[in-house]
């Protein structure tokens, strides 16, 4: 008999599939200048400071960085008016999500997320042989009663993806309040604010203020959307201190990069490359609204600087065609909206490149006549 080598559990996990590198797409089919629209990255980059301070950098990558990120934390811990202790930096919010996992998920607990939501949460579950428990969403937006209802005995973590991705849709501070009410004694709630920067509305709740008042919540958050640098990989999370320290026993010992710390902590005090940033996306999102409303494509208005689109066709066909144009969007059928793309808001060329493209491939796909 063979020994089986791998955990079982493993087996539930399906690979996440990249996009091909902008560069491979262009060498394939012999174009240039693409445009990438699928990644909710900020088309204006980083932030000057962050530029600088990466430069700079470059000449100590031969030494470890700094395994507590002291400069950061302490930068965070007084821009959020909470402690050191209330933080731990990871290699992208990614990785938060997976230390949390690792921190308190045994074989036979679950989670509960909403469906669709971001993937990573039940990947994360699937490592630990935890179970993920799917609540739909309603009206593409977290149904907190329902997510509440679904708890059990055996419920340790829930994940709020507050604004959600892939939809873009929002909880108000009233009813995330009354969902916390609900919770039984043992379970942690996990809100992942990776877009937190772009939302404008009044009622966003403050989660934060649960974590002062030492509620057992989490709060994600990220240097990889508004910030622009996502390729750095520099994400964190906030918490109480006793779950900072649970967290803190399962993270590597350097697993920040040195060049991530320093331009994680330069992008905090650039105020106007975030104001700049949020405009621009304001300013997006009114364009291509008016552009889908011309076009009588439903569309799901956003918090985020992503929109969920309907377009009344095969989104796979469609993805197909327009990454022929030059533009690359993400599909929906990964969500279970097979006629649906998920666009990032770009630039003002960009946004006019992306529509032209899409307008010219649902007219050869007979959705225009």
């Amino acid at each position: 008999m063979v020994k089986q080598l791998h955990r079982q559990q493993i087996m539930e996990i399906k690979p996440y599939v990249p996009g091909k590198p902008v560069e491979e797409v262009e060498r394939e089919l012999g174009i240039s200048d693409v445009i990438k629209l699928a990644s909710n990255e900020n088309p204006l980059g980083p932030a000057p400071a962050s530029l600088k301070v990466m430069q700079e950098l470059v000449n100590k990558v031969a030494t470890y960085p700094d395994g507590n990120c002291y400069y950061l934390k302490n930068s965070l811990a007084e821009k959020l008016n909470l402690t050191f202790s209330h933080l731990v930096v990871g290699n992208g919010s990614d990785e938060v999500i997976k230390l949390i996992a690792e921190a308190f998920l045994d074989e036979g607990d679950e989670i509960i997320m909403a469906n669709p939501s971001f993937s990573e949460y039940d990947f994360a579950a699937k490592i630990m042989g935890a179970r993920t428990v799917m609540v739909p969403t309603k009206d593409l937006t977290h149904d907190l009663e329902a997510m509440a209802a679904a708890v059990t005995e055996n419920t340790k973590l829930v994940f709020v993806c507050n604004p959600n991705n892939p939809t873009g849709t929002m909880v108000g501070k009233k009813e995330v309040e009354a969902f916390l009410d609900k919770l039984p004694q043992g379970v942690i709630t996990v809100f992942d604010e990776a877009y937190f920067e772009y939302v404008l509305a009044e009622d966003y709740p403050d989660t934060l203020e649960f974590v002062r008042q030492e509620r057992d919540v989490i709060v994600l958050r990220t240097f990889s959307k508004i910030y622009g640098l996502a390729g750095l990989r520099i994400g964190y999370g906030v918490a109480k201190p006793e779950l900072i320290g649970l967290i803190s026993r399962v993270k590597e010992p350097f697993n920040v990069n040195l060049i991530a710390q320093g331009a994680a902590l330069a992008a905090l005090e650039d105020v106007d490359h975030v104001k700049n940033s949020v405009a621009m996306n304001e300013e997006g999102k009114k364009y291509l609204y008016e552009e889908f409303e011309r076009m009588s494509l439903p569309y799901q208005p956003t918090h985020a600087n992503f929109i969920w689109v309907q377009i009344k066709a095969d989104c796979q066909k469609a993805f197909a065609k327009l990454m022929r144009l030059g533009v690359i969007v993400r599909t929906g059928d990964i969500f279970g909206a097979p006629d649906v793309v998920r666009v990032t808001v770009g630039t003002s060329e960009q946004n006019k490149r992306f529509i032209e493209a899409l307008e010219k491939v649902l007219t050869e796909e007979g959705v225009f006549s």
